[in-house]
């Protein structure tokens, strides 16, 4: 799929893990498409490289299959976001979008399963290697509003859906959502959302979508 949207302008292509790695490494995207699958090297591999050598690029993984492991695999190495490759060529601009400021998306279906997986308190293996992040568990850090706003990131609420909700400002939204990154060390909302379900601030059935 070859993207082509207002605004967004494609620096490169590659057509393997390998050539995208020194690619991103080359031209520091601000965005950075990756197929699960691709020769040479996969993407997981690819991402985790690319964002050790080019930690500022956001990466979006891209797959046919909607397999639980590669969504614990691809959030593990680092991605922000993971679609199915049917998503229209407006929403995968719209997602390069909404990872560029630094949000983070998952397909409503994963996010569903997702949730599943974790308020079972079985995560797939793929989300416990030497790679993963390394989420605190512990929210004492937290205000009691954080813990909220911590929440309702679990169950896929944008900031301005979190600010109609909780009756704040925008402004004051965001403010709330960096300081609980901060505090918990989380790179963006993908692992805010693990961590939402892990700790069980999320049930099945609460995620929006």
């Amino acid at each position: 799929m070859i993207l082509t949207a207002r605004g967004i302008d494609v620096v490169a292509e590659a057509s393997d893990g390998a050539e995208a790695v020194a690619a991103a490494v080359l031209h520091r995207p601000d965005v950075a498409l990756l197929d699960i699958r691709m020769p040479t090297m996969d993407g997981l591999e690819a991402a985790r490289r690319i964002l050790a050598q080019a930690p500022d690029c956001r990466v979006i993984m891209l797959t046919t299959f909607d397999l639980d492991h590669y969504v614990y695999a691809a959030l593990s190495a680092g991605a922000s976001g993971f679609l199915l490759k049917d998503v229209t060529s407006a929403h995968l601009a719209a997602a390069v979008r909404l990872v560029d400021t630094g949000d983070a998306l998952l397909a409503p279906s994963i996010t569903r399963r997702l949730v599943e997986r974790f308020a079972t308190g079985a995560p797939h293996p793929a989300a416990r290697g030497a790679d993963s992040p390394r989420l605190h568990r512990d929210l004492a850090p937290l205000t009691p509003r954080e813990v909220e706003v911590l929440g309702l990131l679990g169950r896929g609420l944008s900031n301005t859906e979190l600010a109609v909700e909780l009756t704040l400002s925008e402004s004051t939204v965001k403010t709330h959502v960096a300081r609980i990154f901060a505090k918990l060390n989380l790179r963006d909302r993908a692992q805010a959302v693990v961590l939402a379900y892990e700790t069980g601030l999320v049930a099945p059935g609460d995620a929006n979508g």
